[in-house]
């Protein structure tokens, strides 16, 4: 199949990993429209069908993209049961979220001063238009686990990243 040189242009802002996914769709789409080259309208129009697949609930509402970050400490004795089972039955800290809510992240800081988090963040906004970030309970905490000593700065950082932190999951 031919390629315009805007339409491989378009193609490359797909991250790579999925990119040869995203050429094997929009192939498939000029197939099935009879068309020989690929334009970047092709691109757009297959990118437009997949991306309101994924960012659409069934009645056509934005869905709410959530992540959650949680102590890299606390994750080697920890595997976060708590977390997910709140998320899925949307429970304490997920009351807020309807069924349609997709959980699109699950990681962990990176270790004390959060390092990963801001990185982590601004791929999951750019490229799955994550809309907000729970700090885990285990961050909160001081008891069984120890507080996090760099909360605040972590959540600065999400923040400036323009999506909504919320300081809690399943506590």
């Amino acid at each position: 199949m031919e390629w315009t040189q805007e339409a491989q242009a378009e193609l490359e802002k797909v991250p790579k990993f999925v990119r040869n996914m995203a050429k094997s769709a929009v192939e498939k789409l000029a197939k099935e429209k009879g068309v020989s080259t690929v334009t970047p309208e092709l691109v757009g129009e297959t990118r437009d069908k997949y991306f309101n697949l994924l960012n659409k609930d069934k009645e056509g509402k934005k869905t709410t993209k959530v992540a959650i970050v949680r102590c890299n400490t606390v994750s080697e004795v920890c595997p976060g049961v708590g977390c997910l089972r709140a998320f899925n039955n949307r429970k304490l800290h997920f009351e807020e979220y309807g069924p349609d809510a997709e959980l699109i992240g699950f990681f962990t800081c990176g270790g004390c001063s959060g390092r990963r988090v801001s990185r982590l963040v601004e791929k999951l906004k750019e490229n799955y238009d994550l809309d907000v970030v729970h700090l885990s309970s285990c961050m909160l905490m001081d008891g069984d686990y120890p507080k996090c000593p760099f909360k605040n700065h972590i959540k600065q950082a999400i923040e400036m990243k323009n999506v909504k932190v919320v300081e809690g999951t399943h506590h």
